[in-house]
């Protein structure tokens, strides 16, 4: 069998992406070049590894296979080059992390800034999903680390509890709904208008499939693009919001708001780091995954 490290890297970017050519843009190969690789390490597995079809690419069953061991070659080929980094110059390492919308707005700024303080040459490459997607992605060998909300029930992950949350209403002091000590987010949904986050927000997706179990849907007056920028607009009186409890006691300090308790179950949720069961990281992975867990603690 005649394949190399760059056939697999393209092969992995193939098998997620199921386009050729956005794979081959990853790898700096033009698409021809990319169909070739593709075409010649089938030849030398001796069996296809892509079902080419009108509406896109799919794997094969042998092609889910070569996905998950080529995935697992490159991620111990990067702890390697990782490890090896201090005995060499000039050489930078990466964590890929995706988190929840609650973690990037509250303690992870600030503790992913003080780690990468101390930590020059180790770049972070965050980015900001919904809880589901982070565990899918984690599971699969995407992303090295995720910081999800609620219960993981993934076997294939090791989860690790950071720190308790919970989301909460904020209204304007001479809000109707101010009257009642705690809320329920059915009892909510008829009357109040909400000032919300944009759709690709985690929490919003969140509350819009809640709210979409109920048979009902998130009356939205405004949306906006940060936890900020809502607490502003409820304290000007545009609507109510549901937003983590950290972020509404974090600007509630200087603002004229009422923060009023969620009664649902949901609302109460525990924000966990999650990694791929018995995967391997590099040394400054691992120290990343410590300071996380001393910055929740101070969260608490």
């Amino acid at each position: 069998m005649h394949y190399d490290l760059t056939d697999l890297r393209l092969f992995l970017n193939v098998g997620e992406a199921l386009n050729l050519t956005r794979a081959a843009e990853k790898c700096f190969l033009s698409a021809p070049s990319a169909s070739l690789r593709i075409k010649q390490l089938e030849e030398s597995l001796q069996t296809p590894l892509l079902l080419r079809q009108a509406k896109g690419l799919q794997l094969t069953q042998a092609g889910e296979v070569l996905l998950k061991h080529a995935r697992i070659v490159l991620q111990q080929l990067e702890v390697l080059h990782a490890d090896l980094r201090p005995y060499a110059k000039g050489i930078k390492g990466r964590i890929r992390l995706q988190a929840n919308s609650t973690a990037t707005n509250t303690f992870l700024a600030e503790a992913l800034s003080a780690f990468l303080n101390d930590n020059t040459d180790i770049d972070i490459e965050l980015e900001e999903h919904p809880s589901q997607d982070i565990v899918a992605s984690v599971a699969k060998g995407s992303v090295d680390l995720g910081i999800v909300a609620g219960s993981v029930l993934a076997e294939e992950l090791d989860v690790l509890p950071l720190y308790a949350d919970e989301l909460i209403v904020i209204a304007h002091p001479n809000d109707p709904i101010t009257r009642f000590m705690s809320l329920r987010l059915a009892d909510m949904l008829d009357d109040c208008r909400f000032v919300g986050l944009n759709q690709f927000n985690s929490i919003q997706s969140f509350l819009d499939r809640i709210a979409h179990g109920m048979g009902k849907r998130v009356n939205l007056r405004i949306q906006v693009g940060s936890f900020d920028a809502v607490c502003r607009m409820v304290e000007a009186g545009a609507g109510v919001a549901i937003v983590p409890g950290a972020c509404a006691r974090s600007y509630a300090r200087s603002a004229n708001l009422r923060l009023l308790p969620l009664q649902d179950s949901w609302a109460r949720r525990t924000i966990s780091l999650v990694r791929q069961r018995q995967r391997l990281l590099p040394q400054f992975g691992e120290a990343l995954i410590r300071h996380l867990v001393d910055a929740a603690t101070q969260q608490k």
